[in-house]
């Protein structure tokens, strides 16, 4: 039995991962919870796990943080991101904290797959090419960030806007102060020559941005 434990705030995302996450063998029980604190409780109830599958984004606690808590609570147990937050800076701060692997959010289900097997056998797992450059490549056309000169932290603020997050949820999600926040949305609304979040939201979706 390879007992997984997911953790991941959408729904939809959640129960998509699991149907991957089956196709491992036959023999694979996934439990998902969306929360840091629900993940906490279920280990503590049940450490006999032998993956954690953990996105960046989660509305109690952002996954970086969870990561260093699991390393020091749970220190067998290895961590595999799976996460929209693809770039460079992004996949070496998850890797210091304590993840065995990162998986972006926009590679195919095979790719995870893949990915999950090796951290399961006890190797560690990055993209092929890291930068995120390389993700958008992927997506096809070029990264957003480099059409509207954005930097990575502005790049990471932004994509959180597009899920609708607010200031106060950004900073909690990133480690900033919503102060720091506001002076990156107002960077975000100039690069993209708009004066608030829907007109941020609207050209962003039309650039074909990862949301």
């Amino acid at each position: 039995m390879t007992n997984i434990l997911v953790v991941e705030d959408h729904v939809l995302v959640r129960e998509a991962m699991a149907q991957t996450l089956s196709r491992l063998d036959d023999n694979v029980k996934c439990v998902g919870v969306k929360a840091a604190d629900e993940a906490l409780a279920e280990l503590e109830k049940d450490p006999d796990r032998d993956l954690a599958v953990i996105d960046l984004m989660l509305p109690d606690m952002n996954g970086f943080s969870l990561l260093g808590i699991l390393a020091k609570r749970f220190p067998e147990l290895p961590c595999i991101v799976v996460s929209a937050l693809d770039d460079s800076a992004s996949i070496q701060r998850a890797m210091r904290s304590g993840a065995s692997g990162f998986v972006p959010k926009s590679c195919s289900s095979e790719e995870l797959l893949s990915a999950i097997r090796t951290v399961l056998d006890g190797g560690v797992y990055t993209p092929k090419d890291d930068s995120s450059s390389a993700a958008a490549r992927r997506r096809g056309g070029a990264p957003i960030q480099e059409r509207f000169g954005l930097t990575t932290a502005q790049t990471r603020v932004m994509e959180l806007l597009a899920q609708g997050k607010t200031n106060r949820e950004i900073a909690d999600l990133l480690g900033l102060s919503e102060g720091t926040v506001k002076v990156h949305m107002s960077a975000i609304f100039r690069a993209l020559n708009v004066s608030n979040r829907a007109q941020a939201v609207l050209v962003i979706t039309r650039h074909g941005a990862r949301l």
